[in-house]
């Protein structure tokens, strides 16, 4: 019933948490989401837990409703009692620190960049004493700083650190901490209510009526200790209570309200300041307690009437007497207090407080007010907040007069909810703008925006004509803004890649000539659109000079910008067939995405990454990609269980209907890339599986309908395909395609391709040639699955001719590069042929691997590869700690002690 803690009724959750804490205290770190209504005694469990943490550094932290638009503003809190462990992290966490905190000047950090720092400080801090961090009304935490705090909690793993967070579960507010594991507070029992009560009374009260007023509170230990003596007084009945509960929230409210109306005036008008303000900033609350004549002891007499406890901060008793005060109160008197603090803001320097208060004491439009406002908003974005700016500037908008400034401000924040994932806030920002009425720039912004709506949406609607409204938006910032219009078409680009052959709206001749038309603006988009442009356009020999020329532009970019063109990266390194300089671009770009902890951008470069890898690659590199993938999106608080890549599960053995159900899917969603990428590769595991004619019918509609840069790169396939089904004169063409290709690009890819292909179309006399020429190129080149076909092949036609021991030889080298490509789907077919030559395949060194993990394994090649602990958690967004933990972990199953034994280990595996 009540226990050491003098708590009643919580006995199981004070050992959930205990064990929580046992665990940190033994270097396992952990997380934990208390929630549950108003009163329910969550700040109650918190603070019994955390005083009896001993042994652990307790940092604890508070949400405020007036901190919600300042990014980080509780992140800055948090780290200063943690400043002393700055050098600790690595020079880049420690500017996105800083920049995010307002303590210095440089680019706006991505809040994983400053969750992955904030995650360095509390490890540092918890080296030499366990550390637990407690967040109360974390559902008050401005956005960022929620987000950082997630992603810590939930990267936490082999550190002595505790995270325990208490929140009402408003609007989803668990959800926005996926991955953070929850405790739901439910009322006390019968029991636990009725002795509480019993306690808080000055009189007994008979068991009846003790619990039925039990029942009627829910067991709200709040309600039951502050109605108490309200509910007793009265006759039961008259209360209306029943069996069921009645509303906690509001009864507490109106007794609060009441405890207030019996307090003196200035007291009142006291307590409504702080109540406004909700940050606790005493200073401020006395200056604008002072502009309003108030004495300087009218604090005492609020805090003995016992509505606030004054510590380093101002509290109220709970959140609930804030918002009755602050509820009770007149408009007029809610607007009175808030200019009071906006002034006593500014004359403190506190901008984006002054900007807040200003904007809640104004009635109507104040256009002075949403100028600051909106300074306020761009304050934010300097720092990386770009939920709050997009609060700030619908706050901004609503207090500006109809025209063009107030759209352009709507459609900033539509802007920066979009690139926070807030894409349903972002689309009820677009509804609020007469699109018909608004400039043409803020008209191209609208379409740009919801364009971005309908990606994240995944809505067919929006998604298929998207590069038809690109270019539309496109036009409308022609002549007027350059910038805006080139990257613009470069989204259209995109878009057009994502629906495939299912855009709608524009023809990719017709968006091949608006992006050429664009490229004469100047600049290094210019020259990247030109390249584009041309791919699309111009026979292939005249294009390949201007696709070089913007590849290499894009290599040209600082790397902020740079991790935003993958789709860019892989279209022209693919047109090129530039298969090292392709991985080269996106490697680098995926890396820039890690330095700055831009977890989305990374994301979509590992998708880019794994289908890249299926033409021209390996599938183990697809693999991995497809891994960090997961590995991303369970630090974004997703659920790594629906990263799906289509194509790769039909290389990787998953059931083909399967597979053609997943496209299906895709193509019904608008992602017609994802969809033909799929098929096509569905196509080519029939090819390995010795299916021919399924080959053929599958590739056949693909090669007639060519899409752009992607179908040059499954000539060979459909000619291997139409060859071995009795339709070798259909495949010559393509074959024939492929040399001219190779002529203009000098790519030993497609080079080794093409040779390949001539010998499957050459009569014996000359086959041999072509297939030495197609081994020996494709050998120098890092497409490991195409060398590895090149030897199949050449093994299969040696076979055919009787020369079984030269055949054996090929076919002992393709089966090495399919396993080592994890290009498993073609080794049934390749082992079947060697059998039929008489031999079998040679036995695998036995090296004893151990079993690694993917984190493990990751974490090791980074390590051989000279990454030191802190590169390698960076990269990886985990601790130092972790780390270190996977290391010893490899090392102890390799049986070596060095990071030298280390390299060797791994290079004899590759091998």
């Amino acid at each position: 019933m009540i226990g050491d803690s003098g708590l009643f009724g919580r006995d199981d959750e004070r050992r959930r948490l205990g064990v929580l804490l046992g665990y940190a205290r033994n270097g396992r770190g952990g997380s934990i989401l208390i929630t549950g209504e108003p009163g329910i005694g969550k700040t109650a469990l918190l603070e019994s837990v955390t005083a009896a943490a001993t042994g652990f550094s307790t940092l604890r932290l508070d949400g405020f409703e007036s901190e919600m638009t300042l990014p980080f503003a509780a992140i800055q809190r948090l780290t200063i009692p943690l400043s002393a462990y700055l050098p600790a992290l690595t020079e880049r966490q420690q500017q996105a620190i800083q920049v995010a905190s307002g303590l210095a000047e440089g680019p706006p950090p991505d809040r994983f960049l400053v969750g992955l720092g904030v995650l360095g400080l509390l490890t540092a801090a918890a080296g030499g004493t366990p550390v637990v961090c407690a967040v109360d009304d974390a559902h008050l935490l401005d956005q960022e700083s929620l987000d950082v705090m997630a992603f810590v909690a939930r990267r936490l793993a082999v550190e002595p650190v505790a995270m325990l967070f208490a929140a009402r579960d408003e609007e989803g507010f668990a959800a926005r901490m996926g991955g953070v594991p929850e405790l739901v507070l439910a009322g006390l029992g019968q029991e636990s209510a009725t002795a509480l009560l019993r306690r808080s009374l000055a009189a007994p009260i008979d068991p009846a009526s003790a619990a039925a007023i039990a029942r009627a509170t829910g067991g709200n230990p709040l309600a039951l200790i502050d109605l108490a003596e309200d509910l007793s007084t009265r006759k039961i009945g008259g209360l209306g209570l029943g069996d069921d509960p009645i509303p906690v929230g509001r009864r507490l409210e109106a007794h609060y309200a009441q405890r207030v109306r019996q307090a003196d005036a200035p007291v009142q008008q006291w307590v409504l300041l702080a109540a406004a303000d909700t940050t606790g900033n005493l200073d401020l609350i006395t200056a604008a307690a002072r502009s309003l004549d108030l004495g300087d002891d009218v604090v005492d007499r609020a805090e003995t009437a016992m509505l606030v406890e004054l510590r380093d901060t101002v509290r109220f008793r709970h959140p609930l007497v804030r918002s009755a005060i602050y509820n009770a109160s007149s408009g007029g008197d809610r607007r009175r207090a808030h200019r009071a603090l906006a002034a006593a803001a500014d004359r403190l320097g506190m901008i984006e407080l002054e900007a807040w208060h200003a904007a809640k004491a104004t009635l109507g439009t104040d256009a002075p007010v949403a100028d600051r406002l909106e300074h306020a908003a761009d304050l934010a974005a300097r720092r990386g907040g770009f939920a709050s700016r997009a609060s700030i500037l619908t706050r901004a908008a609503e207090l500006t007069p109809p025209g063009r400034v107030k759209d352009s401000r709507l459609v900033g924040a539509a802007e920066a909810a979009l690139a926070m994932g807030a894409v349903q806030v972002a689309h009820e920002l677009l509804e609020r703008i007469d699109e018909d009425a608004a400039d043409r720039v803020n008209r191209g912004r609208v379409i740009v925006v919801r364009c971005g709506v309908g990606m994240f949406k995944a809505d067919p609607e929006l998604l298929l004509p998207a590069a038809a409204e690109l270019v539309r938006a496109a036009d409308e910032f022609r002549g007027l803004d350059t910038e805006r219009e080139q990257r613009t078409l470069l989204k259209a680009y995109e878009c057009c890649m994502t629906a495939d052959r299912l855009t709608r709206g524009v023809t990719r001749h017709d968006l091949g000539r608006r992006i050429a038309a664009s490229s004469s603006g100047g600049g290094l988009d210019a020259t990247i659109l030109a390249g584009l442009g041309a791919l699309i356009l111009r026979p292939y020999a005249e294009a390949v000079p201007r696709a070089r020329a913007a590849f290499e532009a894009i290599l040209e970019l600082p790397d902020r910008e740079m991790m935003h063109m993958g789709t860019a990266i892989a279209a022209l390194g693919t047109f090129l067939w530039d298969d090292a300089g392709r991985r080269a671009g996106l490697a680098r770009a995926a890396a820039a995405a890690r330095d700055a902890g831009a977890l989305q951008a990374l994301d979509s470069l590992l998708w880019i990454i794994s289908l890249a890898e299926l033409t021209g690659g390996t599938v183990r590199r697809a693999e991995d990609s497809m891994e960090e993938v997961r590995a991303v999106r369970l630090a974004m608080g997703y659920d790594a269980e629906n990263v799906i890549n289509a194509a790769l599960m039909a290389w990787t053995g998953a059931p083909r209907h399967l597979v053609l159900a997943i496209a299906d899917g895709a193509n019904a969603v608008g992602f017609g890339g994802v969809g033909a990428s799929a098929s096509a590769a569905v196509g080519l595991r029939d090819l390995a599986e010795g299916n021919y004619r399924d080959a053929y019918d599958r590739l056949k509609p693909l090669i007639r309908d060519p899409f752009l840069q992607v179908t040059p790169t499954q000539y060979a396939d459909f000619a291997e395909a139409a060859v071995r089904s009795g339709h070798a004169r259909e495949a010559e063409p393509y074959a024939d395609s492929l040399v001219d290709l190779a002529a203009a690009n000098g790519s030993l890819w497609c080079r080794g391709v093409a040779a390949r292909a001539q010998a499957l179309t050459s009569a014996d006399s000359v086959a041999e040639a072509h297939f030495a020429a197609a081994v020996e190129t494709l050998r120098r080149t890092g497409a490991e699955i195409e060398l590895a076909r090149a030897h199949l092949l050449y093994g299969e036609w040696l076979r055919r001719t009787r020369r079984r021991r030269d055949a054996g030889e090929q076919l002992q080298l393709a089966i090495h590069h399919f396993e080592r490509s994890g290009a498993g789907m073609f080794l049934p077919r390749t082992r079947a042929e060697l059998e039929a030559a008489g031999l079998k395949p040679a036995a695998r060194n036995a090296t004893g691997a151990p079993d690694l993990t993917t984190q493990e394994l990751t974490v090791a090649r980074m390590a051989a590869t000279g990454h030191t602990n802190p590169e390698i958690a960076a990269n990886l967004f985990i601790s130092a700690n972790t780390v270190d933990y996977h290391l010893r972990k490899v090392f102890q199953k390799f049986g070596i002690s060095s990071r030298r034994q280390l390299a060797d280990k791994l290079r004899a595996e590759d091998d």
